[in-house]
């Protein structure tokens, strides 16, 4: 059924003003007929060359053509969480596939959420989808796009829509877009009403790999990152590969660190994956692509089944994150992507690693190359002094009575530990490795 047969209101709830954005365009044209013609943002990577893998980006064989006319996933992982178990759908052209969307969906009303930049390329195509049974409302609210606006702020967009509409509790919020969007509508699911349904549709590589999976919702404090939040599972994840089409190519790579994170603490085979096939990833090979999402994945939701509220094993999915949370907090959130800063992080634990001796030299230099190789940054921004590190570290959430928990590499390639028995002069040499002296000591040496 076409969304036209359905009344539903659509207004773009924004702490900044949208009356010239592509997002207010394209509710006004989706409020008019019920359908929109795309709006340009420029042309995304679309490798079009066969690589080994037998795949072009997209239309290249029978195969493939069939998933789009299909709508079915290529691959599925489960969650397992008892009464609480959830399937994660991965393959191209899931969108379009109302029928699989709306199972998950127990009420009769749904909430949108989504951003100023996601909205014109797939809003549409998620609310016909969600329309498609004829026994589904379906509600709007777009928000400013980027991690300076994950705040308790722009949250309060999230109710005041949901109340404006009169949603009850059998209602869903559905997240559409990357894990600014997934971690906002989580945590505004668990707590209007005190818990409603929650579906997650990432829209990035970053949120296909890692954030939509596992239940961690929440938003950002000025003090520290992901402060404020809880563990709240979605009712299903559904990765439309294509969706990454309109991903531009800096947060493209960036959600690269956390697939190289997967193969360095519990994956040895995986890593060893990515040497071999990173350039394929990279060019964006659908085959590629979807294995890389389906390994990290089943990785992820390993973890989760086995600690969900981060008791000690799911912690060591933070490899390089204790480091990257403080430079992206240091610099002022949407500075740094967060998987540039994760990046940093990686290469800066298993410096660590290797200067207590848990690993050789080869494995930190494997670590430093994958991600170079990646286009992905291993040097900390000028800005990070480790004055600034050592201050926001000690305030990190898996610090623990006061004593700073880190997660390491030991050992071989795939094992890591979470442990706050590491040495502390071995962390302030590596911040002063990788970090520049305070300025006023260098001002100092100037003025002399």
């Amino acid at each position: 059924a076409s969304c036209a047969r359905f009344r539903f209101r659509v207004r773009a709830m924004q702490a900044t003003s949208l009356s010239r954005s592509p997002a207010r365009t394209f509710i006004r044209q989706l409020r008019k007929d019920g359908s929109h013609a795309p709006l340009s943002r420029g042309t995304p990577a679309q490798p079009s060359r066969v690589s080994k893998f037998g795949l072009r980006a997209r239309g290249a064989n029978r195969e493939n053509a069939a998933a789009q006319e299909t709508k079915e996933p290529k691959t599925t992982v489960q969650v397992d969480l008892g009464a609480r178990s959830y399937p994660i759908y991965i393959g191209p052209g899931l969108l379009a596939n109302g029928d699989m969307l709306c199972k998950h969906i127990p009420g009769t009303s749904a909430l949108v959420v989504t951003n100023e930049t996601i909205a014109p390329y797939y809003l549409a195509r998620t609310v016909k989808s969600l329309s498609s049974t004829g026994e589904i409302r379906v509600e709007v609210v777009v928000l400013p796009d980027g991690e300076e606006y994950k705040t308790v702020e722009v949250l309060m967009k999230i109710y005041d829509k949901a109340l404006e509409s009169k949603l009850d509790r059998q209602t869903t919020f559905v997240a559409l877009g990357g894990g600014v969007i997934g971690d906002m509508t989580g945590f505004a699911a668990s707590s209007y009403q005190r818990g409603v349904h929650f579906l997650q549709i990432p829209t990035t590589v970053m949120s296909m790999v890692d954030s939509s999976v596992g239940g961690k919702t929440g938003v950002n404090h000025p003090s520290g990152k992901n402060m404020i939040g809880a563990f709240y599972q979605p009712r299903c994840v559904l990765i439309d590969t294509d969706t990454l089409a309109s991903l531009p190519d800096r947060e493209f790579l960036s959600g690269l660190a956390e697939v190289v994170k997967y193969g360095l603490i519990r994956d040895r085979a995986f890593f060893e994956w990515q040497e071999k096939n990173i350039e394929s990833i990279i060019a964006r090979d659908e085959s590629a692509i979807i294995y890389a999402i389906e390994k990290s994945c089943l990785n992820k939701a390993q973890v989760v089944s086995l600690d969900e509220r981060e008791g000690g094993m799911r912690a060591t999915l933070n490899l390089g994150h204790t480091f990257g949370h403080a430079i992206e907090t240091g610099l002022g959130y949407g500075k740094w992507l967060h998987g540039e800063a994760v990046s940093v992080g990686i290469v800066m634990a298993a410096h660590l690693s290797h200067r207590m001796g848990w690993i050789d030299s080869n494995i930190y230099e494997r670590v430093a190359t994958l991600l170079d190789r990646c286009s992905l940054p291993t040097s900390v921004p000028s800005e990070m002094t480790t004055e600034i590190f050592l201050q926001l570290m000690a305030v990190d959430k898996k610090t623990k009575d006061g004593q700073l928990n880190l997660v390491l590499l030991k050992g071989d390639l795939g094992s890591c530990r979470f442990t706050s028995s590491f040495d502390r002069d071995a962390l302030e040499d590596t911040l002063d490795h990788f970090c520049p002296k305070l300025r006023h000591e260098q001002q100092s040496k100037n003025m002399v």
